[in-house]
């Protein structure tokens, strides 16, 4: 992991003091609430229905033992005992007194953290797989360029006031786990057929009012030049993106009204001015930072039998194995994905601070004291030897992070929702709550496979509904809550924006839709076909009949 120096510190600890002056002067009415707005978005402070909601950035998912400590030590103290980890990789803490955030923040800072530029229209947290540095698929470890941008970006003048927030995702894996085409720049880093680093960067994705999928703007960059080419992107988006209307201000905007030809010209002519300045990176400071991620000192593999009988003779087991652990590229371990989604008990992407004080203990008992954070809001162990899963599944359950369920239909994304946010148009909670009540049998899951399902509580996609193999979007009718349901969405390299299927229905009739939609797949779905891949077979049709013709029944036996 990387450790900060004297100069992160000084930046952190200065910001701290420099915030903390601000509230005080705030709240002793020589800042307006405008004057205020400003400067508590530059420090992740939200103000939303009920409290203050904090957001602390974890770059790129990563954590150590003590800094989740720190979260559970803060939802204890701070806020109503949990803390909320959202689909960028951060945690939000939703109860929040304004007088004590400088106190949070100082507790961020003495382990390493802080809640810099995870709002306002500036470049946000730098995201990645959760599975960098460890996933058998990977090619190479995108984590020291994560840390470089992340490095660059911070308190960055020149870009701290662009049109609309900026979203940055970097992946080096044949599966791209980071869904680098949603992303204001997607970036994709190989090796080239000289063996060279190169960057294939992918520019205008987004979801939100108006979904887009990125399009490819560079190929072969050699990683020397990632900060000077991001830089020429960022140049081009602040001179002409728009700032006289919020819902048209994103760089996806901007690429789709020039057209993609037309903005890559001027991220060329621009690139040419600055690609060999200041912000060329030298193999010296790609080592520096890449020290930090150094492989851990791996065991030597022991014997497996342990193991394998634990799968033959424990069937729970074998099942949670079969979708929460996952390969490792060192002989004898793997990486575990604890499920934050046991069912209606709790909302998707909240744990307790109990719960997070458990985790940073197996990190430490199991690995090498290191968590991720996924973007589907669970979170991973990522170096745990085999013969140590069965007694850490065990410990798992008993926290209820051991539902084995990664990957499956209950396996829900959403955001906070109208229980909490401000611009939500309805809740999101309820709605997942409801679902997973209708899909409590895992053996059931598991015969229908990997199955998306993401909810977002208004157009702002938070829950990333668009890219959901199922999405539900929250919809304002009228004053009263509804919701739009979308289907063939997916992540990755096939990524896709699903369709809406027709006119919108109530909270109470979603469990009923998503019942007919699953009752559909099955009729339709030929042997061990991915849900996905049989709504672009057999097209929205079919699930369209089958779920209005039952709403249709519904109504006439209510008249």
């Amino acid at each position: 992991m990387y450790q900060y120096d004297e100069y992160d510190r000084a930046l952190v600890f200065e910001r701290v003091a420099q915030f903390r002056d601000q509230v005080q002067r705030f709240m002793a009415g020589e800042l307006s609430e405008e004057e205020f707005l400003p400067l508590r978005l530059q420090n992740g402070l939200y103000l939303q229905k009920h409290a203050y909601m904090l957001r602390v950035a974890i770059p790129y998912g990563t954590l150590g033992a003590r800094q989740m400590r720190t979260l559970a030590r803060i939802a204890r103290d701070y806020d109503r005992g949990y803390g909320h980890f959202t689909t960028r990789q951060n945690i939000q803490f939703n109860w929040i007194e304004l007088d004590r955030v400088p106190d949070i923040l100082q507790h961020l800072a003495e382990v390493e953290m802080h809640a810099i530029q995870t709002s306002g229209n500036c470049v946000r947290n730098i995201t990645t797989e959760a599975f960098a540095g460890v996933a058998a698929d990977e090619l190479l470890d995108p984590r020291p360029l994560a840390e470089i941008l992340r490095q660059w970006s911070t308190i960055n003048p020149e870009f701290l006031f662009l049109p609309r927030k900026f979203k940055i995702a970097i992946c080096s894996a044949l599966e791209d786990r980071a869904a680098i085409m949603m992303h204001d720049i997607g970036l994709y880093l190989y090796r080239d057929g000289q063996g060279q680093m190169c960057l294939r960067v992918m520019v205008g994705g987004g979801l939100g009012r108006t979904p887009i999928l990125g399009l490819q703007i560079r190929e072969g960059l050699p990683w020397q030049h990632l900060l000077s080419y991001v830089e020429a992107i960022l140049r081009v988006y602040n001179r002409h993106g728009r700032r006289d209307n919020k819902y048209k201000a994103r760089i996806k905007i901007l690429v789709k009204a020039l057209g993609i030809e037309a903005f890559s010209r001027e991220v060329e002519q621009e690139w040419q001015h600055i690609k060999d300045g200041p912000a060329q990176l030298t193999m010296d400071e790609f080592q520096r930072v890449a020290a930090a991620f150094e492989p851990p000192a791996y065991a030597v593999a022991d014997s497996e039998l342990e193991y394998e009988t634990h799968l033959v003779q424990d069937h729970a087991f074998a099942r949670w194995v079969s979708c929460c652990v996952k390969p490792h590229k060192v002989p004898g371990y793997a990486s575990v994905v604890l499920s934050t989604k046991p069912g209606a008990s709790s909302p998707p992407g909240d744990l307790s601070a109990a719960q997070m004080d458990a985790v940073a203990d197996w990190s430490e008992q199991f690995g090498f004291g290191e968590i991720r954070i996924a973007h589907e809001q669970n979170l991973i162990l990522p170096d745990v030897r085999k013969q140590d899963l069965h007694a850490l599944w065990r410990l798992a359950c008993g926290r209820d992070l051991g539902t084995a369920n990664i990957g499956m239909l209950t396996d829900i994304i959403a955001c906070p929702g109208g229980d909490f946010c401000a611009l939500a148009n309805a809740k999101s909670i309820p709605i997942a709550q409801s679902i997973q009540r209708c899909f409590e049998d895992l053996d059931y899951l598991h015969d229908l496979g990997e199955l998306s399902l993401n909810i977002s509580g208004c157009i702002n996609a938070c829950g990333h509904h668009h890219i959901g193999n199922i999405g539900i979007l929250g919809v304002d009718k009228n004053g009263s809550e509804w919701y739009q349901v979308t289907l063939g969405g997916a992540q990755g390299k096939d990524s896709t924006l699903g369709k809406v299927i027709g006119p919108s229905f109530s909270a109470d009739e979603i469990p009923r839709v998503i019942e007919q939609i699953i009752a559909t797949y099955c009729a339709y779905r030929e042997l061990d076909e991915p849900f996905v891949d049989t709504v672009r077979r057999v097209g929205l049709e079919p699930f369209k009949e089958r779920v209005y013709a039952k709403r249709a029944e519904e109504l006439i036996c209510v008249m």
